[in-house]
């Protein structure tokens, strides 16, 4: 099989609690393999931590024989902890992130008055820049630039299969939201545009599914499925994608853990520091987010 026609093998593992979708991707001939989005569990009543996804992903990795070349996060999440350093302690692997992550640390460590974080990328290994390309194993991988949903987020086009993170759910389901703090309905579309042009049977793995009315979890679909089917794009300008989707935002409230989560992901998914008493305390403004929907 020539390298241009080399797929990865995609096994996409969903989290309940935050619906969302983890992924490992292999080269099929050398075994080794990217995990992409990882969760580190959080229970926000209790505030307890838990390592049983990430630790659940590395259990498929041993049983496959694969090597884990690469820990690769789309975008800094608000609706659950990145597990990247957690995973990276175990593997050796390096982080990754897009370079424009630097933006959303900026915008945050404001928000949160973080005076002493570094703004710089410097928490995570590798900073992606746009149509930069890298390699796992055989398979070659490449980064888009997608923002919309937040200032830093980017698509991995692994081969035939592009990880489009919080831009396109699943066909039944829309897009994602762009009302976060640097969020821009506008500039979403512009990334669904560059998304859409890959061909037409290029897999396209989103990173949440909400099961709308009921079904199973779904995480996989084609990029001429999104542009025939997704409600959203199907028929729609940019202008009449704009205004459904701030319609939509408009009505939405924020993600139960965007206070708890940006915390952590904007220190590439390090938890604060333990004080004096050895416990660990996250921080949370007041107010901050004034034109949220209760």
């Amino acid at each position: 099989m020539s390298e241009s026609n080399l797929k990865p093998v995609v096994q996409g593992f969903f989290e309940p609690r935050t619906n969302s979708i983890q992924y490992v991707a292999a080269c099929p001939v050398t075994g080794a393999c990217a995990i992409i989005d990882p969760v580190l569990d959080f229970d926000e009543k209790s505030g307890a931590t838990s390592t049983r996804s990430a630790n659940a992903i590395l259990a498929f990795v041993a049983e496959r024989d694969y090597r884990v070349e690469w820990i690769l996060d789309t975008h800094p999440h608000a609706d659950h902890f990145s597990a990247a350093q957690h995973l990276k302690s175990l593997t050796g692997a390096p982080t990754a992130i897009g370079e424009r992550v630097t933006d959303v640390q900026k915008l945050w460590k404001g928000i949160y008055n973080f005076s002493d974080l570094q703004a710089d990328g410097s928490q995570w290994d590798r900073l992606f820049a746009e149509g930069e390309r890298f390699r796992i194993g055989e398979l070659s991988a490449r980064v888009l630039f997608s923002p919309g949903h937040t200032l830093a987020s980017i698509t991995y086009v692994i081969g035939d299969a592009a990880f489009v993170h919080d831009t396109l759910f699943m066909p039944d389901s829309g897009t994602a939201r762009c009302d976060f703090p640097g969020g821009s309905a506008d500039r979403m579309w512009s990334s669904l545009e560059q998304i859409l042009a890959l061909p037409d049977d290029t897999r396209v793995f989103t990173g949440h599914d909400y099961q709308p009315d009921g079904r199973a979890p779904q995480w996989e679909s084609t990029v001429a499925e999104q542009k025939r089917l997704n409600p959203h794009i199907a028929g729609r300008s940019r202008e009449e994608f704009v205004q459904l989707r701030e319609e939509r935002d408009r009505s939405l409230p924020m993600p139960k853990l965007i206070l708890h989560a940006l915390q952590v992901n904007i220190r590439g998914g390090r938890l604060p520091e333990p004080e004096n008493d050895g416990r660990r305390y996250l921080k949370f403004p007041i107010d901050a987010l004034e034109s949220a929907t209760w």
